[in-house]
């Protein structure tokens, strides 16, 4: 199916307070994430795997390193006109204040979309870790004669309270919406379920820019408390139901519909460990639809000595002798002798010193850890100025170059 032309937006300006120390420097899209990407690049890898390539990334609270990111990885070509990823910060058009919300991000660019006069406007977070053919979203939405169709991942119905439920008819077209609901409403196909809302929208143009202005109007900010509800009284709102989006390369042993928000430190922890093994829930390894990362000048990792099991060791990395079971080594990472290290999360430039010891931990980037340390496990105290997750994941908070050097 021939399709108009597409504009995205993406909106990448969460603080993340719940991966608090992860977001001390970063937001929550810039965070790393496996062994060499960051939670950002998922969801423009599915856009360019999607021939999407005008693209807006809406950013706010600590963005320097988003910036960074994708001036130096992500890199569209400077010939063809429409191909970009364009990183926006808060223009402040309206007054003095940062971005209100997710409708307000998109209302303080509305000068993008009559630039570009796309005929259809993608809005999608960036906070997500999962693969998606959009344009099967689109082909859904054309088919239907949406004015706005929103991604819904189906979840069971007792697990459904913890989520915004969208309300259906028997042909998917949007009835209601209920934020977190005791009583969801089920599936019109499948009572033991319920649709929710994964926060991916695809508009009409002139209905998003229409109905921008009118929320402008009535100070309401968000799409999904504001503007959706409103629509529904009065245009074509239909959930695309996710579990039916097809990727290439998906191997039976994946989970289907895989999608996770990984917003909280335990779930950022599992979702790592769900790529790990021979028969991952969510297969890295996909030739057919790439996870883009950043590209990589390091040398290949340095294995010395070390008994490794069901890990993955990033570009890089040198292990002098280590036993390594269930950990993520990223890019610069220095293993010395005698280490062991067992579900384990080491980010960028980090050292593991001799004799140390980490079970259930995520380090952050440019740290040491010293001597001997043994963390994660119940006898140790805080004393290396550990943030204990409510999940009992301990998280070594990153540190600066100059902590790095006095072997803070």
């Amino acid at each position: 199916m021939a399709h108009p032309k597409i504009l995205a937006f993406v909106l990448a300006g969460g603080k993340g307070e719940r991966l608090f120390p992860l977001t001390a420097f970063r937001s929550k899209p810039a965070v790393p994430f496996g062994g060499r990407y960051r939670i950002v690049d998922f969801v423009l890898s599915n856009l360019v795997n999607s021939q999407i390539f005008s693209i807006y990334l809406l950013v706010q609270y600590k963005s320097q390193s988003l910036i960074e990111h994708i001036r130096q990885h992500w890199v569209m070509s400077p010939i063809v006109r429409d191909q970009f990823i364009a990183v926006v910060p808060p223009q402040m058009r309206m007054g003095p204040e940062w971005f209100q919300g997710t409708a307000d991000a998109v209302f303080q660019n509305i000068n993008l979309i009559t630039q570009q006069a796309p005929g259809l406007v993608v809005v999608f977070g960036a906070d997500h870790i999962y693969r998606m053919d959009i344009r099967q979203m689109i082909d859904f939405h054309l088919e239907h004669g949406a004015d706005v169709t929103v991604a819904a991942r189906p979840v069971p119905i007792e697990s459904a309270s913890a989520f915004g439920v969208i309300q259906t008819d028997s042909e998917n077209r949007i009835t209601g919406f209920q934020e977190k609901p005791a009583n969801p409403t089920p599936m019109p196909q499948d009572s033991s379920r319920a649709y929710v809302s994964m926060g991916n929208y695809i508009f009409n143009t002139d209905v998003l820019i229409d109905a921008l202005v009118e929320a402008q109007q009535n100070r309401h900010h968000d799409f999904g408390a504001h503007i959706l509800p409103a629509l529904v009284k009065k245009g074509r709102l239909f959930a695309y139901d996710f579990s039916t989006n097809r990727i290439p390369g998906f191997m039976d042993y994946e989970e289907k519909g895989y999608w996770r928000d990984v917003g909280t430190i335990k779930a950022f922890f599992d979702a790592h460990m769900d790529m790990l093994g021979e028969r991952p829930l969510f297969e890295l390894n996909n030739y057919s639809w790439p996870i883009y990362p950043s590209g990589q000048k390091a040398p290949a990792s340095k294995i010395l000595k070390a008994e490794v099991e069901n890990s993955m060791i990033a570009e890089g990395v040198t292990v002098m002798g280590a036993r390594i079971r269930n950990s993520i080594l990223r890019t610069g990472v220095v293993v010395e002798d005698d280490v062991e290290l067992e579900d384990v999360i080491v980010m960028e430039r980090s050292v593991i010193k001799r004799g140390a010891r980490l079970k259930n931990v995520i380090v952050d980037k440019l740290n040491i850890i010293q001597e001997g340390m043994v963390i994660g496990f119940d006898h140790e105290d805080e004393r290396f100025g550990l943030h204990i997750d409510s999940s009992g994941i301990r998280v070594i908070p990153r540190r600066g170059w100059r902590e790095r050097e006095r072997g803070g």
